[in-house]
Parts: C-alpha cells; sequence; structure tokens
C-alpha cells in the first residue's frame, strides 16, 4: 500500500525526516518504558474513576427515577464526554502536527488529574449534584481530545520505524492491563468507599504524568517551509482518510459497530438488576471484556498476523457481534462474563489490524491529524455509543438494547464488507 497521496509541486511543503530506524525492540528503549508504564497507570486511573463515576451516577439516578430512566443518566455521562471530543479532537490532531507532542501528553493528563479532585470532592461531599459530576465529566472529554492524537503521533519518535510495529502491540497490552485491572479494582474500591476510588485515579493520574514527563525525546515535529492554517491543515487531514477507502472503511466500521453493539454502558444495569452480583459482579463483567482483548494482545505481539487482513478482520467483528448477542440473552453471570472475553478477543483482533493499517499508510507529518480523525470515530463512538445505549433503554431495555446491538453488528459486517471490497481483500500487513 502507498502512503504518498498528496501531489509534489512548489506549493507543496517538503515532508519533515522520518524517525529513526533504531532498534527492532522498543523494550530496550528507556523513554519508551516510560511512556509504556505512564499508559498503564493512566488507563488504571481512567477505568477506576469511570466504573465509580457509573456507578455513583446509576446509584443517585436510582433513588428517585426507576430503571429505565435512571439509565438516561448513564447516557448522558458518555453524551458529556462526546462533546468536547467532537469539538475539539480535530484542532487537537491539527495541533499535535505543529506543536511539542510530548508536552501536550502529560497537560493532558495533569487536566485528567484535576477531574479526578474534582469528583473526590464531590464524593466526600456525600450527595454530589448530577449536573457536577456531568460538567466534571465533560472537562475529562476535551482533555482526552488533545491526550489520544498527540501520543498516538509521539510514539514513533519515542521508538524509530524499526520498532514501531512492536511497539503498537505493546500499547494495546499497556491498554489492555489497565483495562483488566482497572474494572476489577474499581469494582472492590467502589464497594468499599466510592471517594476511596477517586483518590486512587488521582494518584495514578500524577504517576503516569512524572514518567511522560521524566521521557528525555524530544516531541517538537520537524518545523515545515510553507504551514498550512489550522483550518487547511484540518481539512488536508480530513481529505486524506476520505481518500485512503482502506483507513476510512475499517475506523467507520468501527464507529458503527461500538455504536450499536457496546456494552460498557449495560454492565451496571445488568449486574444490579438482572444479574443480581453487586459491585463486585459489576467488576467481574467490566473486567471480563479486557482480559479476552489482554490474551490476544499477548498473542498478536508474538504471532502478528500478516496475512488476510481484511478477512480477519470482518470476521473479528462479526463473532463480536454474537459476543454482545449472547451477553444480551444470558441470565448466568458466568455466560454473561465468557460472552463479553470472547468480544474483548475479536475487538482486539479488530483493532490491531487497523491501527497497523493506518500506520502504514500515514507519513509521519500527518500522524496527528489522521490519529485525530481515527480518534472521533473510534475512541468518541465509546461514549456516543453510551448516550445511544441509554436512549435504546429507555426504549427497548436493557436486554432488548443488547440484543439489538448484536443484531445491527451483524448487520454493519456485510455491509461494509459489501461497501468496501478493498477493505475485505486486504492481504498482508507487513
Amino acid at each position: 500500500m502507498s502512503t504518498e497521496t498528496l501531489e509534489t509541486g512548489p506549493a507543496v511543503p517538503p515532508l519533515p525526516p522520518a524517525p529513526p530506524e533504531g532498534p527492532a525492540s522498543p523494550w530496550g528503549i528507556r523513554d519508551f518504558r516510560l511512556l509504556w508504564f505512564g499508559r498503564v497507570v493512566a488507563v488504571l486511573a481512567i477505568q477506576i474513576q469511570s466504573s465509580a463515576l457509573l456507578w455513583q451516577v446509576y446509584e443517585i439516578a436510582r433513588r428517585d427515577h426507576p430503571v429505565e430512566q435512571a439509565s438516561l443518566y448513564l447516557g448522558l455521562v458518555g453524551l458529556c464526554q462526546f462533546l468536547p471530543l467532537l469539538a475539539f479532537t480535530l484542532p487537537a490532531g491539527a495541533m499535535a502536527d505543529r506543536r511539542d507532542r510530548k508536552k501536550t501528553v502529560w497537560i493532558s493528563v495533569l487536566v485528567e488529574a484535576s477531574c479526578a479532585v474534582g469528583y473526590l470532592l464531590m464524593a466526600l461531599h456525600g450527595s454530589p449534584p448530577l449536573w457536577g459530576l456531568l460538567i466534571v465529566a465533560a472537562v475529562f472529554g476535551a482533555a482526552r481530545a488533545f491526550l489520544a492524537p498527540a501520543s498516538q503521533a509521539f510514539l514513533p519518535m519515542v521508538v524509530g520505524r524499526r520498532a514501531l510495529p512492536p511497539a503498537i502491540a505493546a500499547q494495546s497490552i499497556a491498554f489492555q492491563t489497565g483495562a483488566i485491572a482497572g474494572p476489577a479494582l474499581g469494582g472492590v474500591i467502589v464497594g468499599v468507599n466510592v471517594p476511596l476510588a477517586y483518590a486512587v485515579s488521582l494518584g495514578l493520574f500524577l504517576m503516569g504524568a512524572a514518567a511522560f514527563i521524566l521521557i528525555r525525546t524530544g516531541g517538537k515535529p520537524a518545523p515545515q517551509t510553507n504551514p498550512l492554517s489550522p483550518l487547511e491543515s484540518v481539512k488536508e487531514g480530513l481529505a486524506y482518510v476520505w481518500q485512503t477507502k482502506v483507513v476510512f472503511g475499517a475506523i467507520s466500521l468501527d464507529l458503527v459497530v461500538v455504536l450499536m453493539a457496546g456494552v460498557a454502558l449495560l454492565t451496571p444495569i445488568f449486574a444490579r438488576d438482572i444479574l443480581h452480583v453487586g459491585p463486585e459482579g459489576f467488576g467481574l463483567l467490566r473486567a471480563s471484556f479486557g482480559v479476552g482483548a489482554m490474551v490476544v494482545a499477548i498473542y498478536l505481539s508474538r504471532f502478528p498476523i500478516v496475512r488476510h487482513g481484511g478477512v480477519w478482520m470482518f470476521a473479528a467483528v462479526a463473532v463480536f457481534g454474537l459476543a454482545t448477542l449472547t451477553f444480551g440473552l444470558s441470565r448466568i453471570v458466568w455466560l454473561s462474563a465468557a460472552a463479553l472475553f470472547v468480544g474483548g478477543a475479536a475487538d482486539m483482533i479488530s483493532v490491531n489490524i487497523r491501527q497497523t493499517l493506518i500506520q502504514l499508510a500515514t507519513p509521519d507529518h500527518m500522524r496527528g491529524r489522521v490519529s485525530s480523525v481515527s480518534m472521533l470515530f473510534i475512541g468518541a463512538s465509546n461514549e456516543l455509543g453510551e448516550a445511544y445505549s441509554g436512549v435504546m433503554v429507555r426504549i427497548l431495555g436493557a436486554v432488548g438494547a443488547a440484543v439489538v446491538g448484536g443484531f445491527g453488528a451483524l448487520a454493519a459486517t456485510g455491509a461494509w464488507a459489501a461497501m468496501f471490497p478493498g477493505l475485505r481483500k486486504a492481504d498482508r500487513l507487513e
């Protein structure tokens, strides 16, 4: 696959130097180890904080409303995090191609830490207002909008080109480590004390920021002789993604599937009112998805998929839809956890292939913008999916929302396979 899509000419600035070749393994690089550690603790903090917030919002809403109406408040949490992502992600991607990426990363993590402080103070109050929790959720969403494109664009600067593929797999392991331990710890800590969960998240955010600050690699992109205006820069990134149909098909498929079949918001409802397992069972359900993804991430770091990438991706999305359907119909906690485990494993295959395609197709001078578009389609789909799930629960109930989501994922798999034949036929991922 060619990575050149822009015509050369006197009006187009020269490409900045490519990242150095570097060593073959990222683990021999001190700065990558700091980057990996910072990602682990930051994701761990996010998951613990998210578990506490969802549980707290649902408990507050359930005092005055029935289950279906209370679920709408869970949807508002996702919506309040999505709107800042929608507003800031594309400008943040353009900024990541102009400003110091490392500095943007650690400042964003410090803003996330300040959100943990806000949640902690309100939790200590005893009966926090829902509107206050939602405002802090919006600030947290804005911080994530700037963090994601900067961190993804910074990774190749740290490891170089040779170590980039295993570094991507290692970053997935870092994410899943936090995604596994975070919900499990969050469920246990929330069962003991909600303010304690926010305090633990605060400490982890500060550890992550310290690790990023200690990285010695500079994060400033190479200067361009004829830089574009911010608006033109954003337009160039959008045009690149649109013209690269394999990339556009991959990220838009994930958007649709996560929008319809994401079950993160449904887990507290299933745990409390359907499976009747309490906060500990809630932690189990939240962790099961991450465990499945973690197992596959470790496998792919040793035995990556290099052939028939399109077929593997579509098959993984179909399995994800079947797992969501099984979760919605299950009334046994171990079967529900097993369905989420399989869903996480399938999702990791899809994520690995998608990220490999994006990295192979993107030149370094556009990594921030392309990462921001990917974040807008994929990362924001989680928050928008929670808002969508809240509405669907109100209309169909929690079980109906999960079942419809599973069937929707299967339908989207077939539709995208027909609309993007190039993605379906994608073969080598080297």
